[in-house]
């Protein structure tokens, strides 16, 4: 990268983040961020024999506001562990004409690190128009997860899947710039069939990524879970099932080289079962967090 460009990429980011091994902890060792985005990082989350650094993101205002721009990158150094999650539930506000909100997260997961994104879900104002992008770019032994979810918007204020627009694209490469997971979610209105219709009564719409070595105890927990779950759904016998689709589906597929990323796509009908399911199949990574995702 040019000396031009670098500098044009730093005056673009709103944040940054690095962790490093300090006398043999995940300590932050470097740290900005700017309006409209903030970072805490608490000084102990869980037992103090834990070796994870916890980072929290908040936007001014309690959300993201028309026309925002996001950008923040994070370097997580070999055999460290970090989690990135949130207070809430990301809010996107009305977009103003044609204005749309982006985010983009960008990552580099060193060797034997770990990073663990586990915000609360996205929610979509009614005619917002939101874009993120999360690249992450990994070694042959970095471990990873990611939580990426969006809900239907403000149920009590009557809005259901009301946004104009929502994105969300997800990005792993190893070494090389080799790509081993490309993803994608679109939905915008269109005619003749809006989002609400495509969507039934579905309100959430949920992906799960689990990567890496040091999560196989993890994924093998998860991809027997969402079969049993899934089994136990499908031989409901015909005399108790109803025309209606079922309340909370799931699906696990293995990814990547020697199947080292597991991915679970998720839809329910609301969120609260979605913050059990996800609290139920991470419950493994306390011993690595310090606590219990979404716990």
């Amino acid at each position: 990268m040019g000396s031009s460009e670098g500098k044009k990429k730093s005056e673009m980011e709103t944040g940054k983040v690095v962790v490093e091994k300090v006398r043999g902890k995940s300590t932050v060792t470097r740290s900005f961020s700017k309006y409209p985005l903030k970072l805490i990082f608490p000084r102990k989350v869980g037992p103090s024999q834990t070796d994870a650094v916890w980072i929290y993101t908040l936007t001014y205002g309690g959300g993201i506001v028309s026309g925002d721009s996001i950008s923040v990158e994070f370097t997580i150094g070999d055999g460290c562990t970090a989690v990135l999650t949130t207070q809430s539930s990301t809010k996107v506000y009305k977009s103003l004409g044609s204005k749309s909100s982006d985010q983009v997260l960008e990552a580099r997961i060193g060797s034997g690190a770990l990073f663990v994104v586990i915000p609360d879900p996205v929610t979509c104002f009614s005619t917002a128009r939101y874009s993120q992008k999360q690249v992450f770019r990994v070694v042959s032994d970095s471990s990873l997860v990611i939580v990426d979810w969006f809900t239907s918007g403000r149920h009590a204020s009557g809005e259901k899947w009301d946004f104009e627009l929502y994105r969300s694209t997800n990005h792993i490469f190893v070494e090389g710039n080799q790509p081993v997971f490309l993803d994608t979610v679109v939905l915008e209105q269109g005619s003749p069939v809006s989002i609400a219709e495509r969507m039934h009564d579905y309100q959430v719409i949920a992906m799960v990524i689990i990567y890496g070595p040091k999560l196989k105890h993890v994924q093998d927990q998860v991809q027997e879970n969402v079969k049993r779950l899934m089994s136990r759904q499908l031989h409901i016998p015909s005399s108790a099932k109803t025309n209606s689709d079922p309340a909370f589906i799931a699906s696990c597929s293995v990814f990547g080289p020697k199947g080292m990323g597991v991915v679970v796509r998720i839809a329910s009908t609301t969120t609260e079962s979605v913050y059990k399911f996800l609290h139920h199949q991470l419950a493994g990574m306390q011993t690595l967090l310090g606590v219990s995702p979404y716990s």
